[in-house]
Order: C-alpha cells, then sequence, then structure tokens
C-alpha cells in the first residue's frame, strides 16, 4: 500500500474555519443532536488545547479512517478557543430554527387533526337531525 504523506497543516483561514463550523454545526443539528452538542462541546471547552493536540497526535491512524484534510481543519478548529466558542453558538442557532420549524409543523397537524375531529362530529350530528324529523 503506497501512500504520500500530506503536510500537516498549522494555520486555519478564517473562511475555512467558517465552513467546518457550518458543517459540524449542522451534522449535530440535522440529527437531532443540538443539545447533545452543545453540552459535548461545553464540558470539553477547558481541555480544547489538549484535544487538538491529542488529535494530531493520532493523525497517522486517523487518515486511514478519515480524510486528513478535513480532520486537521477539525483539530485546528478546536484548537482556538474563538472557533469553539462560535461553533457552539452556530449550534444553538440552527437549533432554535428547527425547533422552531418543528412546533410550527406539530401546531398545523394539531390544529388539522382538530378540524377533522369537528368535521366528522357536524357529519355525524347532521345525519342524527335529519333521521329524527
Amino acid at each position: 500500500m503506497k501512500k504520500e504523506y500530506q503536510e500537516i497543516k498549522t494555520t486555519l483561514t478564517s473562511d475555512e474555519a467558517n465552513q467546518m463550523i457550518e458543517k459540524v454545526a449542522r451534522f449535530f443539528v440535522e440529527k437531532q443532536m443540538g443539545s447533545a452538542g452543545i453540552l459535548l462541546l461545553e464540558s470539553l471547552h477547558p481541555l480544547h488545547g489538549i484535544a487538538s493536540q491529542a488529535m494530531f497526535f493520532i493523525l497517522p491512524f486517523a487518515e486511514m479512517v478519515f480524510d486528513s484534510e478535513k480532520y486537521q481543519h477539525f483539530a485546528l478548529m478546536i484548537q482556538e478557543e474563538v472557533h469553539l466558542k462560535r461553533l457552539i453558538k452556530r449550534i444553538d442557532e440552527l437549533d432554535e430554527e428547527l425547533n422552531r420549524e418543528r412546533r410550527a409543523e406539530a401546531k398545523l397537524r394539531r390544529q388539522r387533526r382538530k378540524n377533522q375531529y369537528r368535521a366528522a362530529i357536524r357529519k355525524l350530528f347532521k345525519k342524527d337531525d335529519k333521521s329524527a324529523e
């Protein structure tokens, strides 16, 4: 198995960080794990520098499973406290948007069920009124 090793990245541009933040935030929210993601990131917040260095330490093994460039971007992103806070904030924003949409859909479904129930009751009593006459 011949594989060329890529250079290890040591810097992350703000555009790359923004793309990674958006991708990770959407991943958590689409899996309906926004709150769990926020809890995980907040609890590991004091260790973000150590976690980033640990990710670089296991990079040769992680390259077998993950895309090396994206893995390095993520490790560099969590190394910076600013990016980590923006990730937490973005997960919270997306989770709120998604929950707002879900609540609106649930409200609409409840209203439809209520209207169907009322229509069925009216239909039932209209038949009874006609048969009583």
